[in-house]
């Protein structure tokens, strides 16, 4: 079988949701001989690394970003300049290579799309987002979609009709395909977690950890965390936020802080920055939990909490719902609604049992339902026949 290049284009070198997937699949294809992969990012990063410890060509390159900057007038101006301009560095970085396929991962990377168009390349798009507004990009991006795409790939069933709702054209040639994951570390030994829940929480044994991991932004609802957390916060419960802010948006983080201290919660509240080896977290919080304010496109946190057997509280909306069995491994809670997930919270903190059963349940479901083989090779399949 001739080999087949894919050049992957992603839009960050971070590790959070859509750049773990990737990495995922790309290390995971480049294990087999039918295939040659490189992975073009915008910028330096934690993903970059690790990519390339494990041999895989990365090449830093723009990748003309869909951002609401785009709308102003100094954007939409700048967008075929950009575009023009990163075209051309990307032909001449890749001049002497030929691609088979190009793999855009997730709907903000615009570059790869008028490449294979210009070049004749088959394109894959896959979509990692569920567009709320504004409308008018909402309506409408998914026939630009449609366009530049031989193929388009949604994470999620919520992802899926998010698209097609406005553009029946991409039913045709689309399919859903759900992130796998396995889980690559064993269990963290308890003397670990002890001096994880001391030394980064601030709780001991005895104290109730819950926790909120990931991006810190507008729509993940922090802030309606916090404040549910305040309602309800005793001597023996903590609360953890793990991650960081987008790059040039630190003000999430500080008006975080802020909250925090206007909640009069500092001493059961804390805020860690973003973690490498993220394992160890889920492994020594009690509680995870995903309230997002606006739907998420699918939920990798839920999956990860439920392969460290986690039980998990999350808004009932978008690709969670996919994951999350209310009342077998977890909670939903109508979105936006503090009295309602205030009451899972406290059902879970008084029910240990419950805890932990729902937690070896998460775990069960997680293996059966989103495995990493069942991922790879459904994109492998993709690729061969494309």
């Amino acid at each position: 079988m001739k080999q087949k290049t894919i050049l992957f284009i992603h839009q960050s070198a971070e590790l959070y949701g859509s750049d773990k997937t990737l990495l995922y699949l790309v290390e995971s294809i480049f294990k087999f001989d039918s295939f040659n992969v490189i992975v073009v990012l915008p910028e330096n990063g934690s993903l970059k690394d690790l990519l390339e410890e494990k041999g895989i060509t990365v090449i830093i390159s723009p990748i003309v970003k869909l951002s609401r900057q785009m709308y102003t007038l100094k954007g939409t101006l700048c967008l075929p300049f950009n575009l023009i301009s990163s075209l051309y560095r990307l032909r001449r970085l890749l001049k002497e290579v030929h691609i088979d396929i190009i793999h855009s991962n997730t709907m903000a990377v615009l570059v790869g799309a008028f490449y294979s168009k210009i070049y004749g390349i088959k394109h894959i798009w896959h979509i990692h987002e569920i567009i709320e507004r504004p409308k008018f990009v909402k309506n409408n991006f998914p026939k630009f979609v449609n366009f530049f795409s031989d193929r388009v790939v949604f994470n999620s069933e919520a992802t899926s009709r998010a698209f097609t709702e406005s553009s029946n054209g991409l039913i045709k040639k689309s399919q859903i395909i759900l992130n796998g994951l396995d889980r690559n570390q064993n269990i963290t030994a308890s003397d670990i977690k002890k001096a994880i829940r001391k030394e980064l929480f601030g709780a001991d044994e005895s104290n109730i950890v819950i926790g909120l991991i990931g991006r810190i932004n507008k729509w993940k609802g922090q802030e309606l965390l916090l404040e549910s957390f305040s309602r309800i916060s005793e001597k023996g419960i903590k609360l953890v936020f793990v991650g960081s802010a987008p790059p040039g948006q630190e003000y999430f983080v500080r008006e975080l802080k802020d909250k925090i201290i206007f909640y009069n919660v500092e001493d059961n509240c804390r805020i860690i920055p973003f973690q490498r080896n993220i394992w160890p977290i889920f492994d020594s919080i009690d509680i995870s939990v995903i309230p997002s304010v606006d739907p998420e496109p699918f939920g990798l946190v839920a999956l990860e909490s439920m392969l460290a057997e986690k039980v998990v509280i999350a808004s009932n909306h978008g690709g969670v719902t996919e994951i999350v069995k209310h009342n077998e491994t977890g909670f939903l809670f109508e979105p936006n609604n503090k009295s309602e997930l205030i009451m899972f919270l406290k059902q879970l903190i008084n029910d240990e049992h419950k805890r932990f059963k729902f937690g070896r349940e998460g775990r069960l479901r997680a293996l059966k339902k989103f495995s990493l083989d069942t991922y790879v090779s459904k994109f492998i399949n993709l690729y061969r026949n494309i």
